[in-house]
């Protein structure tokens, strides 16, 4: 159960560092909003869809053959509305987030960054840790995993890569509120232009063509988004 006390007040740090995103932008802070969709399905319908005619609707085939799924990890850059550095494959491990964030900080390694993410344990892993300091170039004994130290547990994790101090830090979104992350506004975008009505032959297929999309996306659609909430409550 959320802190009642601690809730509102992490609310609104995200919707401060939302509303704040094109001045950090200028100090050459990267916002980003980052997460995972998960269990995209490479399907092909057995039949070709018949196309719409006059008088008639769209016919679409309601049989298909599954050819595997695939993930996308991506980041969106809540000042420009771009999509970094997105990373497709077949798992969302440890370490597979862990090298996802390497290669979005080496597209500006000398830059701030400001991670905003959910709570899933892949976000506060021992592979997280050990990457930031070493980016942040911390001489601190990190301890061990499950005994001592930064490395000990979630919550000690948790504390050391929400650290202000650092070059390249995290922000958690409280449990239970994605819709306070920007990355699934723009998931949403992804699902209902490319996703819901595509066909795809083999998760390869599907991997280049979600590419593909992210690279019209930021070409021809990419703006920040309009953020209006405060963080103060809906309802008195």
């Amino acid at each position: 159960m959320e802190d009642p006390v601690a809730f509102p007040e992490d609310v609104r740090t995200i919707c401060k560092l939302y509303h704040q995103s094109q001045e950090l932008h200028e100090q050459g802070v990267h916002l980003i909003s980052t997460d995972e969709k998960t269990g995209i399905q490479a399907l092909e319908r057995l039949h070709p869809t018949r196309p719409l005619e006059p008088g008639k609707p769209e016919a679409q085939e309601f049989e298909y053959s599954r050819h595997g799924t695939q993930v996308l990890i991506a980041n969106f850059e809540v000042a420009t509305g771009q999509i970094l550095s997105p990373t497709v494959g077949d798992t969302r491990t440890e370490l597979d987030f862990v090298a996802h964030i390497r290669a979005t900080v080496e597209t500006d390694p000398e830059g701030k960054w400001v991670f905003i993410m959910d709570q899933l344990n892949t976000h506060k892993s021992a592979g997280l840790v050990q990457l930031i300091a070493e980016l942040c170039h911390v001489q601190e004994d990190l301890g061990v995993k499950g005994q001592s130290g930064i490395l000990k547990d979630m919550a000690s994790r948790a504390a050391f890569l929400q650290d202000a101090h650092h070059r390249v830090r995290i922000v958690y979104t409280p449990k239970h509120c994605s819709w306070l992350n920007q990355i699934e506004i723009w998931f949403g975008i992804l699902t209902r232009r490319l996703l819901k009505r595509g066909e795809f032959s083999s998760k390869e297929a599907l991997k280049k063509r979600i590419l593909a999309f992210i690279e019209f996306f930021n070409q021809t659609l990419a703006k920040p988004f309009r953020w209006t909430y405060i963080g103060k409550p809906l309802v008195a």
